[in-house]
């Protein structure tokens, strides 16, 4: 579906994720929802409403298409969002708890 550019071009290494406790590599400082777009299923969350999963769409912020939970933290929009070495990612199901919700 998606593909990534040559990272020789970009020169800024790489690291290592945990994607629903799977290990992904990313290039460092890469968005979470590039990631996603590239890492089966291919989708970031599922509605709250009808469980219909979601992946991320306009990549800059706006749509809240990409909203997966980080680190613990939930409804973190992934376009926004770079990955860094260690960090462990969610797709986030349905409704999330309000406990954990960024206010960002």
């Amino acid at each position: 579906m998606f593909r990534k550019l040559d990272v020789s071009e970009l020169g800024k290494g790489t690291v290592s994720i945990t994607i629903d406790g799977l290990p992904v590599a990313a290039d460092k400082d890469e968005a979470v929802a590039a990631v996603l777009l590239r890492t089966p299923p291919f989708t970031a969350r599922t509605s709250p409403i009808s469980g219909a999963k979601r992946a991320p769409f306009c990549m800059m912020g706006a749509c809240f298409e990409c909203l997966v939970e980080v680190d613990g933290r939930t409804s973190m929009r992934g376009c926004m969002t770079p990955v860094r070495d260690g960090m462990v990612i969610h797709r986030q199901a349905g409704r999330p708890d309000p406990v954990g919700v960024s206010e960002a």
